[in-house]
């Protein structure tokens, strides 16, 4: 049994390191040397692509416009989403759920269900080729599996420790940010991480409602190195190492934070 759970797991590695190691490989490499041998090493070690990628197009303002993006839309639906969890597990009866069940019910919805209305209203707003309609569209479309994620753990809370503040004259505000938000903190940040790998490589909605040069985030400038008849592949896998960069440093980083959000609350006692 040990062996066969060895080879799963060394098939399992070697499926996940192949293509990154062809994606770190080629990014040295130029577009002729791709097409002769794709899996063979580079002729030598050669940084033009890197240089090439932040000369040949702005991919700082790029890099920029998704660090904006990604923060705001991130931080702001953490807010209104540990807000509105608290307000429903602090509600009591049929009304709480009903309400939950309202905020979740967006999670049944498909994105592009929504693509040619959402369209409309961003449109009648005047908030295309924004970053400002971008961030309020990935706080819309993000916020019931925020809800719905950091209630499951809010619910979890023992009620006695609201009781108590409040006997001791602790306000509804007060126990939100002194016990509420203390003790959701992993499930906080695991939903933190979730969101944040989900805004950084977004390209539906960049690409629905961007075209000025300006405004594009990292995905959807990517998509500038794919033409219609030829691909420059090392600059396009160059692009994607940079872009995955932060998500990846980040995981590693916060992947303690992540395993305890997504265990906490799966025991009691």
């Amino acid at each position: 049994m040990r062996i066969i759970r060895f080879i799963l797991l060394t098939l399992f590695a070697l499926v996940v390191i192949i293509p990154m190691m062809i994606v770190v490989l080629t990014t040295f490499k130029s577009t002729s040397e791709v097409f002769s041998n794709i899996l063979g090493l580079p002729s030598s070690l050669s940084f033009k692509n890197y240089v090439s990628i932040f000369t040949e197009q702005p991919m700082s303002r790029y890099f920029l416009n998704s660090v904006i993006v990604t923060f705001f839309s991130v931080t702001l639906t953490l807010l209104f989403a540990s807000l509105i969890a608290y307000s429903v597990t602090r509600m009591f009866g049929w009304i709480g759920v009903i309400i939950f069940s309202l905020f979740t019910l967006g999670m049944m919805v498909p994105a592009q269900v929504n693509m040619i209305p959402l369209y409309q209203l961003v449109y009648n707003l005047g908030l295309t080729n924004s970053l400002l309609g971008l961030i309020l569209v990935n706080i819309a479309v993000t916020m019931p599996v925020a809800i719905f994620i950091i209630t499951g753990f809010m619910k979890s809370i023992p009620k006695s420790l609201f009781e108590a503040a409040t006997i001791d004259g602790a306000s509804e505000f007060k126990m939100y940010y002194k016990i509420a938000i203390p003790l959701s903190l992993p499930s906080i940040a695991a939903t933190a991480i979730f969101l944040c790998v989900m805004h950084w490589n977004d390209l539906l909605y960049p690409l629905l409602f961007i075209t000025n040069n300006d405004y594009k985030t990292l995905p959807l400038a990517l998509l500038e190195f794919q033409g219609e008849y030829a691909t420059n592949y090392p600059l396009l896998f160059t692009g994607v190492l940079i872009a995955s960069a932060p998500m990846i440093l980040a995981y590693l980083f916060l992947q303690r934070y992540f395993i305890a959000g997504i265990t906490a609350g799966s025991v009691k006692g």
